[in-house]
């Protein structure tokens, strides 16, 4: 096995993996990046381009979890800044 692909071969395990993590536990880009360690944009450009060529069925699973995350995500944020002003207000 050359060099390359065995990057090519690590990169499609990566790309299952991760579509694989996320489409079980719901989760976001995020944290799915910090559970294999690697960037939030390395997550999202697997999910988002290499996926579709690989595994499509998976590519549609993990492609409803994402939509879902980024409809609801101003909420989180909103909830977020809730929780840090009455932890500030707390303090005083």
């Amino acid at each position: 096995m050359t060099g390359a692909e065995y990057v090519k071969d690590y990169i499609e395990d990566r790309v299952i993996t991760v579509a694989q993590y996320i489409a079980e536990n719901k989760c976001t880009v995020r944290a799915a990046a910090k559970e294999f360690a690697t960037s939030k944009s390395t997550v999202h450009k697997d999910m988002i381009d290499r996926l579709p060529l690989l595994n499509k069925a998976l590519a549609i699973d993990v492609g409803k979890v994402l939509a879902e995350n980024k409809a609801e995500r101003h909420i989180r944020g909103g909830l977020a800044t809730k929780a840090k002003y009455e932890s500030e207000k707390d303090k005083i």
